[in-house]
């Protein structure tokens, strides 16, 4: 799964979900050391090739694609080119840049002037409302009060003074509106000049040095911040390979040719005194006889893929016996497995069938919380992705190796207690019948 990872220079979103900080610091390194060894190779190349005067490697043909461009050409039949300023009858950048901030700055003012006349007109409108109404009622209320022989009198009075507060009323809405075209014509030339003066200190030197500046430290403090990532995953990396090669414990297939040896005798008597689901084939190097997809699409393909490849390599039993593991378990949830795990202490650990990977998830119980490494068994070897370069010739030596060793510098995880099951039948009765 790591080869594919580093030859396709790309990774699923939902496998890097699932991966830990130091696992994510750990595939960055490698993918950015495989792009380093292309690099050179290509540099190499064109440089022999420079030498020996070699033509360089075709480039793989590309898919036909109905993708196109065209450029529009000129009438010397080259591709026609505009620069803004320089064609005939074009206005000067200047002039153009004039116009626009002048533009702006009399929209701006006018949306102001609009605004400012909406509530000039709302406070005209109310004064001579409340005005007139004012005045009609001290006209009824001397009315009721003074018995008037000449109604008709008051009735011509009362539009006199009508007339009069709407003439009043328009002479205001005239000097208003006079006013508010006064203030839009200042506001216009202000928003002007605070325009200009921004668009003359945008091209500041002063400014672009400290932008520029700010830049730089902001790309160092990020630059260090990678290096110590980095440094802090090939400590590690270095580490679990120096301690691989004292143990004894690097990949090799020797141990499982070894098993080969056991008599069918043996095989009889495990067979008959060991609990089990049922005694699995012998210990062989598995032939695949099925096309294998990409990544895990359904149950049914893992269960296939468990049968035909996984259990002529014993994963999932203990050691030399026909016992499954108390730590295994079949195709269950990350959900699921947190909760077989939510009740033990710390160090507990179980491992799962993984439904991302061809490949396993061990499940890890912290303090406070969970871990879930993914363990990849793609090719003929057993090791977690991302996080330890050892490789394990089984499941069960990988799973031994970390009693001992801890899987990471820093979290210092070492497999103390397993999670065993639950439930029956067991979880992981569809990979065994």
């Amino acid at each position: 799964m790591l080869q594919q990872i580093l030859h396709d220079m790309y990774i699923d979103p939902e496998l890097l979900a699932e991966l830990s900080d130091v696992q994510k610091h750990i595939l960055f390194y490698k993918m950015r050391e495989e792009q380093l060894r292309r690099w050179r190779e290509r540099e190499a190349w064109e440089a022999l090739a420079q030498a020996e005067g070699l033509r360089p490697p075709k480039p793989k043909p590309r898919a036909a694609s109905d993708k196109h461009i065209q450029w529009l050409l000129g009438a010397d039949g080259d591709v026609w080119v505009w620069i803004m300023g320089e064609g005939p009858g074009d206005k000067p950048y200047e002039e153009i840049s004039e116009e626009l901030i002048a533009e702006r700055a009399r929209l701006q003012a006018q949306r102001e002037a609009e605004e400012l006349w909406r509530q000039k007109e709302a406070e005209i409108t109310k004064k001579f409302r409340d005005a007139l109404a004012n005045e009609k009622a001290r006209i009824l209320a001397e009315k009721w009060k003074v018995e008037m022989e000449d109604r008709k009198a008051a009735k011509v009075l009362e539009e006199r003074i009508r007339e009069e507060f709407k003439r009043k009323e328009e002479e205001e809405r005239k000097r208003g509106e006079e006013q508010i075209r006064l203030q839009e014509e200042q506001r216009a030339k202000e928003l002007y000049w605070t325009l200009k003066q921004a668009q003359l200190q945008s091209h500041a030197s002063e400014n672009e040095e400290r932008e520029w500046e700010e830049q730089l430290r902001r790309s160092k403090a990020a630059d260090e911040e990678r290096s110590r990532g980095a440094q802090r995953a090939r400590d590690e990396y270095r580490r679990h390979s120096l301690r691989a090669i004292q143990k004894g414990m690097v990949a090799g297939l020797s141990s499982m040719f070894r098993e080969l040896g056991q008599s069918q005798e043996q095989e009889a008597r495990l067979y008959h005194h060991l609990p089990g689901p049922g005694p699995p084939p012998p210990l062989a190097i598995p032939v695949r006889t099925w096309e294998r997809p990409l990544r895990p699409v359904s149950r049914e393909v893992i269960v296939r893929w468990f049968k035909e490849e996984q259990l002529p390599r014993r994963a999932g039993f203990e050691r030399n016996t026909k016992s499954i593991a108390p730590w295994f378990h079949g195709i269950i949830s990350r959900e699921d497995a947190e909760d077989l795990l939510e009740n033990m202490t710390e160090g507990a650990f179980l491992v799962r069938v993984s439904e991302k990977i061809w490949g396993y998830t061990l499940s890890y119980r912290l303090q406070k919380g969970f871990k879930h490494f993914l363990v990849d068994a793609s090719a003929d070897f057993y090791s977690f992705l991302g996080v330890d370069p050892n490789r394990h010739a089984t499941l069960t030596d990988l799973i031994d190796f970390h009693k001992e060793e801890i899987i990471t510098v820093s979290g210092g995880e070492l497999l103390q207690e397993p999670c065993g099951q639950r439930d029956s039948p067991p979880d992981y009765h569809l990979l065994f019948e």
